[in-house]
């Protein structure tokens, strides 16, 4: 199934020289721990980066740098790895573990946004998937049980 099936269409966006205290806002308005760093790109809002909460705390807090002065673009994460609309679960899962990233956003085939999936989004759907599966037992010895009566 193509994770587009899984992704959250309702992602955080902002511009690269929005003022990291609006990003921050809008984390807390949005209740996520991230926002979407995009460009429009003749109507398509394209992503180029990524700001999470921690950026915001270990890149700027921790050193006491005042956040009224900085701009997205100084602390986002630029390298943004992205899942293809696409990819499976499993390649999905993979790419986060080659990056090392705990959030994807999810791009069409011109590179639009589409949606975003975190680690916590793909735990929930696949611990669905292993109760489901662990169910399975149980279900099977009714099944025999009715049937050899």
């Amino acid at each position: 199934m193509p994770i587009t099936e899984f992704c959250r269409r309702d992602v955080a966006v902002v511009e690269k020289n929005s003022p990291v205290f609006e990003a921050a806002r809008k984390m807390r308005e949005s209740h996520v721990g991230d926002v979407v760093v995009c460009t429009n790109d003749n109507g398509i809002s394209k992503p180029i980066g990524i700001l999470t909460d921690r950026d915001i705390v270990v890149g700027l807090i921790a050193l006491e740098i005042p956040v009224d002065s900085v701009r997205v673009e100084d602390v986002m994460t630029p390298a943004l790895v992205t899942a293809n609309r696409n990819a499976g679960i499993y390649e999905t899962i993979h790419l986060m573990e080659t990056y090392g990233v705990r959030r994807l956003p999810v791009v069409d085939d011109d590179g639009g946004l589409v949606g975003i999936v975190s680690s916590g989004d793909l735990l929930e759907l696949l611990g669905e998937e292993i109760v489901a599966l662990s169910r399975l037992s149980a279900r099977q010895k009714a099944k025999e049980q009715e049937i050899r009566l």
